[in-house]
C-alpha cells in the first residue's frame, strides 16, 4: 500500500478483501488508535499535567502503580467500551476482567493490553510503549468470563503496539504481515511508513539485563558467555548488548534492525513462585505474533510462546524472541 496511507484508510483497504466483514473490527482498531494518541500527549507533556511519579498503590501482580499507568488504563477504558466493538476488556492494571456497563452495546472482540510497558522509565524520560492483544469474543456473552480470554496466541486476530518515543510508532499486525505507522500530530493522523517487516536471520546484538546472569538457567548462561567471547567463541562474531528495559523499546529495536530479547525464567523469580517476569496475555502473545509475523521466533526457550495453554490472565512466562537462527540455536541449548 502507498507510503503515506492512513491508519484508517490501511485498515479500511484490508477489511474489503475479508468475506464477510462488517465494520467492526475496523472500528475496534481506530479505538485502539485514539487511545494511543491521548497516551502518547500525556506521555509527551509529562510533568506539565502532573502525571508523572507513583500513583501510591499497587497492581495485581504487587508492582508499584505510576500515575501514568492508572491514567493510561482509564484511556483505554474511556476509548473501548462505549463504542459496541468490544465485548470486554482485561489489562495489566486491573485485577479482573473489566465488563461493560448494562446497556452498552456489545462487540465481537475481546481487548488484553498493557497500557503502559515500561513505565518505571516513564520518570527518566526514556521511551515507553503500550502493547495490545484482540481475540474474538465468544457470541451471545453479555459478560465474558476469564476464561473466554484464556486462548493461545495462535487465535489472535490483531496485535500491535504503540511506541512513544522521540516519535509515536504504532506497530500492527492482523496475521498479514506488519506494518509501522507514524504520528503526524500536526493533524493527529497515524501514516504508514513502512510495511512488511522482515527481521534479519542472523544478528550480532541482544538485550538482556546481566544484572540478573548469576540466577540464569545453564542454557542462557552459555550463550550468553559465548557471545561475549566474541570472535574469538564458538560463535566466531563480536556482540553488541542493548539493554532499555521497556520490552517496546526493545522491540522495535529488534523489527528494524534485527537482535534478540530474553527475558529468561531464572532462579530469583522461581524463588518469588514466579514462572517468569513477562505476562504472557498482554505482553508476551501479542509481541510474538508481531516477531512471528515479521520472521522472528519466539519461545520460552523449551516451548513456542504462541501455543501455550493459558492458565490465568496475568500469568507470567519467560521470553526469548528475536532473528531466528540465534534463537534456535539457544532452544537447542535448552533441549540439550
Amino acid at each position: 500500500m502507498r507510503i503515506g496511507t492512513t491508519l484508517s484508510n490501511y485498515i479500511i483497504e484490508n477489511q474489503r478483501h475479508t468475506h464477510g466483514a462488517t465494520g467492526q473490527f475496523t472500528g475496534l482498531l481506530n479505538d485502539l488508535a485514539v487511545a494511543c494518541k491521548k497516551i502518547a500527549d500525556l506521555v509527551n507533556k509529562g510533568d506539565l499535567l502532573n502525571v508523572l511519579g507513583s500513583a501510591d498503590s499497587e497492581n495485581v501482580q504487587g508492582e508499584q502503580q505510576k500515575k501514568l499507568d492508572v491514567i493510561s488504563n482509564l484511556v483505554f477504558i474511556e476509548a473501548l467500551h462505549h463504542n459496541g466493538h468490544v465485548a470486554a476488556l482485561a489489562s495489566e492494571e486491573m485485577d479482573e476482567v473489566y465488563h461493560l456497563p448494562s446497556g452498552i452495546p456489545r462487540g465481537k472482540y475481546l481487548v488484553l493490553a498493557d497500557p503502559l510497558d515500561g513505565s518505571s522509565n516513564i520518570d527518566v524520560n526514556v521511551s515507553v510503549g503500550t502493547i495490545f492483544s484482540v481475540l474474538k469474543a465468544p457470541e451471545g456473552v453479555d459478560y465474558p468470563a476469564e476464561q473466554d480470554f484464556l486462548k493461545p496466541g495462535t487465535e489472535q486476530v490483531a496485535a500491535g503496539y504503540c511506541l512513544y518515543g522521540p516519535s509515536t510508532m504504532l506497530v500492527l499486525t492482523t496475521g498479514q504481515g506488519v506494518s509501522m505507522f507514524t504520528l503526524n500530530r500536526d493533524f493527529g493522523e497515524f501514516l504508514l511508513t513502512h510495511e512488511n517487516i522482515m527481521i534479519p536471520a542472523d544478528t550480532n546484538e541482544f538485550a538482556i539485563n546481566t544484572s540478573n546472569q548469576r540466577f540464569w538457567e545453564p542454557p542462557v548462561q552459555r550463550f550468553i558467555d559465548e557471545c561475549l567471547r566474541g570472535q574469538d567463541g564458538p560463535l566466531g562474531k563480536d556482540f553488541n548488548m542493548r539493554w532499555v528495559a521497556s520490552m517496546v523499546a526493545d522491540v522495535h529495536r529488534i523489527l528494524n534492525r534485527g537482535g534478540l530479547f530474553l527475558y529468561p525464567i531464572d532462579a530469583k523469580l522461581s524463588a518469588k513462585g514466579q514462572a517468569g517476569k513477562l505476562r504472557l496475555m498482554y505482553e508476551a502473545n501479542p509481541i510474538a505474533f508481531i516477531i512471528e509475523q515479521a520472521g522472528g521466533l519466539c519461545t520460552t526457550g523449551r516451548e513456542r510462546i504462541m501455543t501455550l495453554a493459558p492458565e490465568s490472565i496475568h500469568q507470567r512466562v519467560p521470553v526469548i524472541l528475536g532473528s531466528r537462527n540465534e534463537v534456535e540455536r539457544i532452544i537447542g541449548y535448552h533441549s540439550e
